[in-house]
């Protein structure tokens, strides 16, 4: 039991803040010279307007993990609150986030590393990269954090160098170059249109503000909404500043050209301090990018683990080793990583439409999660509530975001964002679909292979036994609804629930009898009505004495062999004497 124990050890605050940080942290490298690119001299402007739409973010995602506190981010929030339809559309967006995450942080690290090392191949050093952090992650997310926190801290500890040397030198030379830039007029376009841009080009400096929730269950109590509070202290700091920096350090027409745009950190280090300032930017760029890769290998991971369980994806992933990592889950991602980095040929400019709007649907449909959480499952307690205008305000600012990212356009003949987005976002979905109909497929080709080869059926008669053995097994598997004596109509609601998103032919409708307790009354009647009403669904009626607690659960869970996961129950109200996390995975259904 010791040694399971280990393996399970929470993340601390540090450690959390440190794997999803490292990843937002990294936005600093790029997203001052975009913002510039787009804004001009009010990027600095557009970066605290993003601050302020991440500020009003935390309470949104505090809200929903804190009352359903389970690995998943927003595919949880959906899923708990709507369908798994709906919950995999956003968990396939998510994870394209991740993909996207993965191979543009290991090419841009390894460019870095290539102002050190200019003789390096650069598609060679980014597979090896992206393979010695999925290595990284298969020992373990303990293991993972303390190399996240030698990161995390190495990045703070150089942009305070870097810092202190831009203000000696402003000190030094005054700040006149930076009102000369506020007074130039614009290229093209309003200042409105120009804020418009930069706003939704610099909405990419929070990509990773979404990780912690991804793996919430790691953490030890308390810790989420803490990493949320300091990813947005870290962010709303340094992103605007570097744009100050900038702009006080360098001409508006020199910033906004190529040669500026993915080392201007690494520009500003050797201006102020010389080569030696400029070295260590770009070893801590080289470092904090790398980590932002380990961040979408946690991140996925726990994602792709939640999603297995509700058998959406197939249970082949599950398997896990010593260290109890999810393995297969982090080859498949690599593998999955490498092939889009040597189909884009080393141009992963051609991922920033996938990066872009999938990340921004996320945080969109998180905004739609608590939403929903707040109608659908009003009486479940949560530690703190965002206020609906602030939800609203959030939404209305991503989808601006997200539309100023799908209008922008390409550089010569680059296809557009929403192009790209739709090459990669199409196969994944239709995978996904796949999964959660493949009962319903595997019935129509039955039915076509009888059609087709009816002559020769005695000859296929083993292919045919095998695909209705196949639908067998995934319909066997049975589910567990605990009741507190709700009515027919919300029972009904259940049933249809299990029938629309499941694939099950079993269905156990357990009360849990206190002593003394009294049954509620026809609870049985109406039980065995919705089990004739539902002719396809064997529904079983479970008296079970004692009291409803995590421990019933999870010997109910081995009595039956039924994966808590796999068991629901009604939202609690402010009454009920547990959190969900203590209920083991159980799903709200109701």
């Amino acid at each position: 039991m010791k040694p399971k124990t280990k393996i399970h050890k929470k993340l601390n605050q540090l450690e959390a803040t440190a794997i999803s940080g490292n990843d937002i942290s990294s936005s600093v490298l790029y997203v001052s010279a975009l913002s510039i690119a787009f804004a001009g001299q009010y990027a600095w402007i557009t970066l605290l307007i993003v601050s302020l739409v991440l500020f009003l973010f935390r309470k949104i995602y505090g809200e929903v993990v804190g009352a359903l506190p389970l690995n998943g981010g927003a595919y949880n929030a959906l899923l708990n609150t709507t369908s798994k339809s709906v919950a995999s559309f956003a968990a396939t967006l998510t994870i394209l986030s991740y993909m996207a995450t993965a191979v543009i942080s290991a090419n841009e690290a390894i460019h870095y590393l290539h102002f050190i090392v200019p003789s390096m191949p650069i598609i060679i050093a980014t597979i090896v990269l992206l393979s010695l952090f999925a290595i990284l992650a298969i020992g373990g997310i303990t293991e993972s954090a303390k190399v996240a926190i030698g990161i995390f801290l190495f990045h703070l500890v150089s942009l305070f160098i870097l810092t202190v040397f831009v203000v000696i030198y402003l000190l030094n030379n005054g700040a006149g170059l930076f009102l000369e830039n506020w007074h130039l007029p614009l290229k093209e376009g309003s200042i409105i249109t120009a804020i418009f841009f930069g706003f939704a080009a610099s909405m990419l400096g929070v990509s990773g503000f979404e990780s912690s929730a991804n793996f919430v269950e790691e953490q030890q109590k308390g810790v989420f909404p803490k990493t949320l509070r300091n990813m947005w202290v870290i962010v709303s700091i340094i992103n605007p500043l570097m744009a100050i920096f900038a702009l006080a350090l360098f001409t508006l027409p020199m910033l906004q050209s190529d040669a500026y745009q993915n080392t201007l950190l690494i520009e500003m280090g050797k201006y102020v301090g010389g080569k030696w300032v400029a070295l260590l930017i770009a070893i801590d760029a080289f470092l904090v990018l790398s980590g932002a890769v380990l961040t979408s290998f946690v991140g996925v991971t726990g994602l792709l683990e939640r999603m297995t369980l509700d058998r959406i994806m197939p249970k082949y992933f599950l398997k896990k080793n010593k260290k109890g990592s999810s393995y297969r889950i982090i080859l498949v991602f690599l593998l999955l990583a490498i092939s889009v980095l040597l189909i884009t040929k080393g141009d992963v400019g051609l991922l920033a439409g996938v990066y872009t709007i999938s990340f921004l649907s996320v945080m969109a449909l998180f905004g739609i999660g608590n939403i929903l959480l707040k109608t659908r499952r009003s009486k479940l307690p949560r530690p703190e509530k965002a206020t609906w205008i602030s939800v609203i305000i959030a939404i209305i600012a991503v989808i601006f975001a997200l539309t100023g990212n799908i209008i922008m356009k390409s550089e010569g003949d680059a296809p557009s964002n929403l192009t790209v987005f739709l090459d990669y976002f199409i196969p994944f979905m239709i995978f996904i679909i796949i999964m959660l109909n493949r009962t319903v497929l595997l019935k129509i080709g039955i039915k076509l292979f009888h059609y087709l080869f009816k002559p020769f059926r005695k000859s296929f008669y083993k292919i045919d036994k095998k695909f209705l053995t196949i639908i067998e097994d995934i319909n066997k598997q049975e589910f567990v609804f605990f009741t507190k004596g709700e009515r027919v109509n919300l029972l009904n609601n259940v049933m249809l629930y299990i029938r629309d998103n499941e694939h099950t032919k079993n269905v156990k409708i357990v009360y849990v009898k206190e002593e003394e307790a009294e049954i509620p009354k026809d609870l049985a009647k109406e039980i065995d009505f919705l089990d004739r009403a539902y002719p396809e669904i064997k529904i079983n009626f479970v008296l079970e004495e004692g009291k409803f607690t995590p421990e019933k659960i999870r010997t109910l869970s081995e009595k039956w062999n039924i994966p808590i996961n796999f068991m629901f129950i009604g939202s609690p109200t402010e009454k009920f004497p547990y959190k969900i996390e203590d209920l083991g995975g159980v799903r709200l259904i109701i």
